[in-house]
């Protein structure tokens, strides 16, 4: 069993690194005087299936790919966060003694954890955060332990290590958008204070919902559904390379009957996807409503497809726009930040904790 940095502490600046199922995205922010500053970014394609519903099964592809991203952005940071998803990830609060200085904390956590671990301890790397006080006893604190499995870590590691960089925090998806959350309060009633918001992020393979309430997460739940659908519908439709209808998503130049034939479907697939999501967590929770939707991942910037899951649902619905207050670097392109933004929200919760 190892201990791994799932929570870091204080960091030399960061570059928040996505390793997502179609591309590497990679994030560089600043901070001076209140506010964020968007120093470098890049999206790098990967090759198809290097990365499979969020695990890497080519570290080499996917170490090229971070190279040319570093490459492309021409940032001179080589310290990296990234982060392995919650599927990957087992979480539990635990209660400790709150006498316990952190090495004998780690001490006694290492004795305890078989008991709330179901893998072989040697297999699998550990950390923990202390919460706060618990709530039933004053001389306890609780303290939350996050363990994954030492390959999920170990191939991020290489992957990074073989793009030049060197993967200094490895985090959890679900606690990053938490933190990219707080760049998006000011887009929620009441800066999302008492608020249960749903951040559905829709990427190429995957869909994660993580439901927020009070600005901490208290679900998350990935399913298999996402942007390739329509990609792929769109290759089959105009008999397309794979990578050619991707192009023609972005870019546009499809036939006249692509957006009520092809892309209306797709758009109510989304909203269908968004309202199922929901019902899980309603069904597995106390709560039977959100205050707010957020939509972030590539198939967020489709057009109006905020508009139409707020119509079918009847719950205020944006799209996540982490950059809104933050000023750019001049080599870095406003428009092309703004298309890619809702899908940069965990490179952007990374890249955060430059600043812990």
């Amino acid at each position: 069993m190892a201990f791994s940095s799932l929570f870091s502490k204080k960091q030399p600046p960061v570059l928040g690194l996505d390793i997502s199922s179609t591309a590497v995205k990679l994030l560089e922010l600043s901070h001076s005087g209140g506010r964020y500053r968007v120093e470098s970014y890049a999206v790098e394609p990967l090759p198809l299936n290097s990365v499979v519903e969020k695990n890497i099964s080519d570290i080499e592809a996917v170490g090229e790919a971070i190279r040319r991203a570093v490459k492309r952005s021409g940032s001179k940071t080589k310290n990296a966060a990234v982060a392995v998803a919650g599927s990957a990830v087992i979480t539990k609060v635990i209660s400790m003694p709150a006498s316990l200085n952190d090495e004998e904390m780690a001490s006694q956590i290492e004795l305890e954890a078989d008991q709330y671990i179901p893998y072989p301890l040697e297999e699998v790397n550990i950390d923990f955060e202390i919460i706060g006080s618990s709530g039933k006893d004053d001389d306890r604190v609780d303290v939350l332990l996050a363990a994954s499995r030492s390959e999920n870590v170990d191939v991020r590691v290489a992957a990074c290590e073989i793009g030049g960089l060197k993967s200094s925090v490895i985090d959890v998806e679900a606690y990053v958008m938490e933190n990219a959350f707080e760049l998006l309060v000011d887009q929620i009633p009441d800066g999302g204070a008492d608020k249960t918001v749903a951040i559905v992020d829709i990427g190429a393979t995957m869909t994660t919902l993580s439901v927020l309430h009070d600005k901490k997460i208290i679900y998350t739940r990935e399913q298999v559904f996402g942007g390739k659908q329509l990609t792929e519908e769109i290759q089959r439709r105009y008999g397309l390379s794979y990578e050619e209808a991707g192009m023609a998503k972005r870019q546009g130049g499809l036939p006249d009957n692509y957006v009520p034939e092809v892309l209306e479907p797709f758009k109510e697939a989304m909203a269908q996807q968004v309202s199922r999501s929901l019902q899980f967590f309603f069904s597995s929770s106390q709560y039977n409503s959100v205050d707010h939707i957020l939509l972030a991942g590539g198939s967020a910037s489709i057009a109006g497809v905020d508009d139409l899951i707020e119509s079918k649902l009847g719950t205020n619905t944006s799209v996540a726009n982490p950059f809104t207050n933050m000023s750019l670097s001049s080599k870095v392109k406003a428009q092309t930040l703004s298309n890619d933004a809702p899908a940069l929200m965990i490179s952007c919760g990374l890249a955060l904790r430059s600043f812990d």
